[in-house]
């Protein structure tokens, strides 16, 4: 519908532009909206073109749109547009045109819902176009906690949303395995391995203190015995570093499945330094004359692209810094063949955005071909009281423990309520509560109580329908609502925001739940059962889609 009033507007422009004596003004250079008004009063569909006309024209916005109203009206009284499909035009301040839509035309979108099924809401927004989506990407150190969770569901449906509107989008897991972190964590379970045997073997300065670490040493004496104890840590320490970083990832791997995740790649960050790729970024920056040399240190001038000061990239002692590893990472996903690249970092990342978008820059890529967004962190409340939790001692709530005490639904659910910069408070007992004020349950239960119906009818659903019985409007609100998912996946695609299609999901039940309150479903008429079975397909179809792209189930009964 949304199209269909744009394509209207579009022909009236020339007419509306000469009027207002601007004829060379472009039609294609007005960049007006066609949007759902929130108030009813305001209509089915609104067009702020007079606004943006008025910007330009420095014309009243008013007078504007009481033009475009009567060349829209004559339009509409005059040429194949006399069809019934617009009820009335309004002009409201301060600019608005605002469309009435007839009832028969909101009614026949239920034709086009059953006859795409499965395929309603997809479009070519993204006409093909390759997309990296990298996220999560935990230093192979401990378990997954509750921030690397909501990175995973923000960043999975993320890629979910895109695909529905024709982007390529490939999800990729970057890994932290060679560095300080690393290097860390085999001195940690070392000595762990040692404990075990009775040595006194203190954890190195800043190591891993968490119980996973003597888990994993309890689990290395029993593949291995005393062997590493005798040939001692010089010859071992490698080993015993890629042992934890292989178990660690096995187990973050396992918890991801869990949650509905999966990986196209887990990109290591070994593979950078063995294809010498760092060393061709830092050669490609030299050309360009983007670093220089000062107290025995390399750096990068990026100053010169918008950062706030010039940065290492390569230390006195030799050791490159992650800046260059990053850089590197950078260049290897363009080399790839991506046209557009989305990161999802935490809170103490925030720091970090300017320095990578100027490296990109430095290397001759379109500062809008990435895209960062920072993933804010989760605070978790029971019974109204915070969940404290540390990582100094490695004390922390891991993503299994969440899944293992709400489920993955309500996870990734509440994970995806809120923008993804908002500060999330996650209500443990919320998310377990079976009523209509936990917005899982709510959601779920509308799409169970839609199959329970259809199981009852005991009736095929099927277009042959007298659509005008569609009159309460209840009935009418509840297809409207319907019409805009395909608008509201563009929407959630083009701003990167999952939570607009939490937000419509809920809107979808509440309008569903308030329909079957007023109206019986199945009744002794049967013209109208047959018509009201296919508006409740028709939710159900979109409920379905919906939860799918949230990586949400749908049950048939609760």
């Amino acid at each position: 519908m949304k199209n269909r009033l744009r394509a209207l507007v579009d022909q009236v422009l020339p007419d509306v532009l000469t009027e207002l004596k601007v004829p060379s003004l472009k039609p294609h250079e007005i960049p007006y909206e066609v949007e759902w008004p929130k108030v009813k009063a305001h209509g089915d569909l609104s067009v702020n073109l007079a606004f943006q006309l008025g910007r330009e024209l420095k014309q009243s916005p008013m007078d504007i749109a009481r033009t475009c109203q009567r060349i829209l009206s004559q339009k509409i009284r005059q040429g194949k547009e006399g069809s019934p499909w617009i009820e009335e035009i309004t002009v409201a301040r301060p600019g608005f045109i605002n469309f009435k839509l007839t009832n028969s035309s909101i009614a026949k979108e239920l034709l086009e819902i059953h006859r795409l099924d499965q395929e309603y809401g997809r479009s070519d927004l993204g006409r093909g176009a390759k997309v990296l989506i990298e996220f999560v990407s935990a230093n192979p150190t401990g378990p997954l906690t509750i921030a690397h969770g909501r990175q995973a569901a923000i960043g999975d449906t993320l890629a979910r949303i895109l695909k529905v509107v024709a982007f390529q989008p490939h999800k990729e897991f970057y890994l932290n395995d060679m560095g300080r972190q690393i290097r860390l964590l085999g001195e940690s379970l070392w000595a762990r391995y040692q404990q075990l045997f009775g040595r006194k073997a203190e954890l190195p300065e800043e190591g891993y203190e968490g119980d996973y670490l003597v888990e994993l040493a309890r689990r290395l004496k029993d593949e291995i015995g005393d062997r590493f104890l005798k040939q001692g840590a010089s010859n071992n320490l490698a080993k015993i570093s890629e042992y934890g970083i292989q178990s660690i990832l096995s187990e973050t791997k396992k918890d991801l499945s869990a949650m509905r995740v999966e990986f196209d790649e887990y990109f290591s960050e070994q593979s950078l330094e063995e294809a010498q790729l760092i060393d061709h970024v830092l050669d490609a920056l030299k050309v360009r004359g983007c670093v220089y040399e000062a107290d025995g240190a390399l750096w990068f001038r990026a100053t010169r692209f918008g950062d706030d000061k010039d940065r290492v990239l390569k230390k006195q002692t030799g050791e490159y810094t992650y800046l260059s590893s990053d850089i590197a990472y950078h260049e290897s996903k363009f080399r790839r063949g991506y046209d557009r690249l989305i990161n999802l970092w935490g809170p103490d990342h925030h720091g970090y955005i300017a320095r990578v978008h100027a490296a990109c820059q430095a290397l001759g890529y379109s500062r809008d071909r990435l895209k960062i967004l920072i993933v804010q962190l989760t605070t978790l409340y029971r019974h109204g009281e915070l969940v404290r939790m540390s990582t100094r001692k490695g004390e922390f709530v891991t993503l299994r423990q969440l899944l293992d005490e709400v489920g993955v639904d309500a996870t990734r659910f509440f994970f995806l309520m809120r923008k993804v910069e908002s500060h999330l408070d996650f209500d443990l007992e919320l998310a377990t509560r079976k009523s209509d004020e936990n917005p899982v349950y709510y959601v779920q239960y509308a799409y169970a109580r839609i199959s329970s119906i259809l199981s009852y009818a005991k009736q095929k659903v099927t277009a042959d329908v007298d659509l005008d019985l569609l009159r309460e409007p209840e009935a009418l609100d509840l297809i409207k609502k319907m019409v805009e998912y395909p608008d509201v996946l563009q929407q959630a695609a083009d701003h990167l925001e999952p939570y607009r299609v939490v937000d419509y999901l809920r809107e979808l039940a509440t309008a569903f739940h308030k329909f079957y309150t007023t109206c019986r479903v199945v009744t002794q008429d049967e013209p109208l059962t047959k018509t009201r079975l296919l508006l409740t397909d028709s939710v159900r179809i979109v409920l379905r889609s919906g939860l799918e792209i949230l990586g949400v189930s749908a049950p048939t009964s609760m």
